[in-house]
């Protein structure tokens, strides 16, 4: 395997989240069904007494059902189901995404946090305005960062030069997805920073 490949799939496997908690999950549910349901078939056989519901008993019930339920309740019911089902496949398709990213590396696998990202991102953009701790607060999603800045009562705030400072900062980690920045300047300050 080359180094590259090998590189690619390390990152990859940092980078996302992986569905075995899902499957396992699933998985257990429906073992507990299909053995809960072997035990009642064997005590039925056994002619011994069942845990909850017999084998016979509980197909009256099912056949039953549609007659004792309102349609509406069906309808609910198969409604329920059916996002059940689409959610399972969701997760089972859809690729689960950490809040990392990488940063591209000729030599090795290099993987950063968003919050991590976050904090360099705020300091740089306080640093450029001028404020004090607190008064610039990040976030960082897959494709986006929004850094929103409370200036003191009464100081005006630089955005060209805030975004400027953001820019460079998200430019100094040559992230191998870019993520676009946007700066909010909120118009109340903060008092006393």
């Amino acid at each position: 395997m080359s180094q590259d490949r090998a590189i690619r799939r390390l990152v990859r496997r940092e980078t996302h989240s992986s569905r075995a908690g899902a499957s396992v999950l699933t998985s257990g549910v429906l073992a507990a069904v299909f053995l809960w349901l072997a035990l009642e078939s064997a005590l039925a056989l056994l002619q011994e007494n069942p845990l909850l519901a017999s084998p016979d008993r509980l197909g009256r019930w099912l056949a039953g059902v549609p007659a004792n339920t309102l349609p509406a309740g069906l309808t609910a019911a198969g409604a329920g189901l059916a996002v059940l089902g689409l959610v399972l496949l969701a997760a089972a398709i859809t690729p689960g995404r950490r809040a990392r990213h990488a940063v591209h590396s000729a030599r090795s696998a290099v993987v950063v946090d968003g919050e991590v990202i976050a904090s360099a991102v705020s300091r740089r953009a306080r640093l450029a305005a001028g404020l004090a701790p607190g008064q610039v607060t990040t976030t960082v999603g897959k494709r986006a960062v929004r850094v929103l800045v409370r200036p003191t009562s009464g100081v005006s705030v630089d955005r060209n030069a805030v975004a400027a400072a953001v820019r460079d900062e998200l430019a100094a980690y040559a992230l191998d997805r870019p993520i676009a920045p946007t700066i909010h300047i909120v118009r109340e300050g903060a008092l006393g920073q």
